[in-house]
């Protein structure tokens, strides 16, 4: 072997090393969804709510991420749409917990603090901060509440006093090239509308009111033109 020849396999060997340890210092999010890069990507480290997810989640709370704590906020990201779904206990993950624990305890009983108006005969309610929506007759609670995925960060849902004032089942818009089923257009080009996503899935909508398919073929069949909508309060993170 000459000297060229041995110069070259010393420099092959080394990018072999230079290569692994890339691999292994590189973010679980760019690994694939073999089984393989599963395991890989729930080495996270541990979160600035580690604590918090541990005891959401009834894993032993010690603050520090062992496989079978990433593994189970990985499990949680992904069944609700989550993205990146890589075991990481941050703020967006911490965040869906706590909105989903205010949405639990709203119970049967939404508009506890009266913040929906109850004297304007049926009205379908917005609650940004608990990303909740309800419909109502008067005070009386018509149907939900339902989790919502409202506007993201500088496209919020905006707030106030509005009303239905058009309704198209199998709406295309042709801003976003999506489909909107159900939609009930509210205020400008925000409307109530079916999704396939997860209410959970961050960062929102582009300002419209995403709702499951059942809940949004149900608001389809309560509502009518000139019904009154009222959305308060903030989205978390916006």
């Amino acid at each position: 072997m000459g000297i060229m020849e041995k110069t070259d396999s010393v420099r092959a060997r080394r990018g072999v090393v230079l290569s692994v340890a890339g691999l292994v210092a590189a973010p679980a999010l760019v690994l694939g969804t073999g089984t393989s890069a599963q395991a890989a990507s729930c080495t996270s480290p541990a979160g600035p709510y580690q604590k918090q997810v541990e005891k959401y989640l009834k894993r032993p709370v010690d603050g520090r991420q062992s496989t079978a704590d990433c593994t189970a906020v990985r499990s949680f990201q992904v069944s609700k749409g989550i993205t990146p779904a890589v075991g990481y206990a941050g703020p967006v993950t911490w965040r869906t917990m706590k909105t989903i624990t205010a949405q639990k305890a709203a119970g049967k009983n939404p508009n506890a603090a009266k913040n929906c108006p109850t004297n304007k005969g049926r009205i379908a309610c917005v609650d940004l901060t608990r990303q909740l929506s309800w419909i109502q007759d008067g005070s009386k609670l018509k149907f939900g509440p339902v989790p919502v995925r409202t506007g993201r960060n500088g496209d919020e849902t905006r707030t106030g006093a509005k009303k239905v004032y058009w309704r198209n089942i199998d709406h295309w818009s042709t801003l976003y090239d999506v489909s909107m089923p159900y939609a009930q257009f509210f205020d400008g080009g925000q409307a109530f509308h079916s999704v396939t996503k997860s209410m959970y899935n961050n960062p929102g909508s582009a300002g419209c009111v995403n709702m499951r398919p059942a809940d949004a073929k149900t608001y389809w069949s309560l509502l009518k033109n000139g019904d009154d909508v009222h959305v308060y309060g903030r989205k978390p993170g916006t």
